[in-house]
Formats: C-alpha cells, structure tokens, sequence
C-alpha cells in the first residue's frame, strides 16, 4: 500500500471517528437532558436537586463511591421496582428507557472510574453470621436500626436489612461500601487505619453473611 493510499485510509478513519464520536456526544447529552427531566418530575422531592440526598430522609445519588461500584443494572432494578418497607416506590412505569435516561443523568456526576464490574464479580462472603450479628448490633444498627430498617426505624441511615436492598445489592458492593465509606454522607469508612472502628476482612465477611439472613 503506498503512502498516498495509507493517509487517505488515515483521514477517513479519523473523519468517521469524529462524525460518530460527535454524534454519541450529542446523544449521550439529550438522554442528559431527558434523565435530569424526569429526576426532577419524580425524584428531586426525596432525593434533593442534584441528586445530593438528606440525611435521615433519602440517601445521595450522585455520591461519587456509590456511583462508582454501581452496575447500570443495580441502578435501574433499583428505580425500577423500588424499596418494599421503605419510602422509596417503584417507578416501573417510566420504562426502560426513561429508566436508563435517569441513570444516563446520575452517571453524569461521576467523578471516580467506574468499578462496578470488578466489584459484582468479587466473590460471596464467607462469614460466620453469629459474629456478624455482634458486630451489626454494635456498629451498624446505630444508624441503620437493629433490623436494618433504616429511615422508617428512626435510623440515619438507608434500609439495608430489607430484601429491597439485599436481592439487588451483591456482596462485593456491601463488601466496599462498609471498607470505604461514602464521602459528604454519613457512611463512613470502616475499614484500616482511617477507619471508624478498622473491621478486619474477617469482620466484615461475618457482617455480610448476617446481612444475608435479614433478607429471608
């Protein structure tokens, strides 16, 4: 191929990236606009502008930790069937792609890479829920209730004892939530030296595994 015909290939290749790169851009920012519109139809009276939360009311959905080990289809399973137990209803009526259209919007406040995928492929946990049991009533249910009721037991923190949360949430996300916290909330991390009470892996596990058994 002489070099005549390579930099005409070059050329059109990058004219095509542009052309469609352009194009996703211009997509990607509509379904923007069209999430942001119905977020604000739907969900900014619990959920805040900006998707920022209130503490005791309604978690934040635009805080960079839980976006970032979220899956698209923790996120729209979640709006999708709601929270049974909880203040959070289903919204199975916007469809799929109003549904999709509103994680497009809250993927646009992402500040960190995403790692969901990593994270729903972690393994499940192997702990003892005897132990675990201990360790929640000690630490967690201080805000999330001794049941992990949440809001509705009086608690700070989101319902993470309901089957809501628990048949869509994998271990892996649990496992990094409790480690790493949630920053400007008041999910601290709970894991190392900067953590609140520095679990160990095995703690955790043990936490997680009694977690499971809320659910059933």
């Amino acid at each position: 191929m002489n070099r005549e015909n390579t930099f005409f290939i070059s050329l059109m290749a990058f004219c095509v990236n542009l052309l469609f790169g352009s194009f996703t851009f211009a997509a990607n920012s509509e379904e923007i606009k069209e999430g942001e519109t119905l977020y604000n139809q739907n969900c900014v009276f619990c959920h805040q502008p900006d998707a920022i939360g209130k503490p005791g009311f309604a978690p934040s959905l635009s805080n960079p930790e839980l976006l970032s080990i979220s899956s698209d289809k923790y996120l729209m399973s979640t709006i999708r069937d709601g929270r049974k137990g909880t203040a959070m209803a289903p919204y199975a009526h916007l469809n799929r792609d109003g549904i999709s259209a509103i994680v497009t919007y809250l993927r646009s406040h992402e500040t960190l890479p995403n790692r969901s995928a990593a994270v729903e492929a972690q393994r499940a946990a192997q702990g003892d829920p005897r132990k675990g049991e201990l360790w929640f009533r000690d630490i967690c249910a201080t805000c999330h209730g001794i049941k992990g009721d949440g809001y509705l037991a009086g608690g700070s923190g989101s319902a993470i004892g309901k089957i809501g949360f628990l048949s869509k949430a994998s271990d892996g996300f649990i496992r990094e939530t409790i480690k790493n916290g949630r920053s400007n909330t008041r999910m601290l991390p709970f894991s190392g030296p900067d953590g609140l009470a520095d679990l160990s892996e095995t703690e955790i596990e043990d936490i997680i595994s009694y977690m499971r058994t809320l659910g059933k």
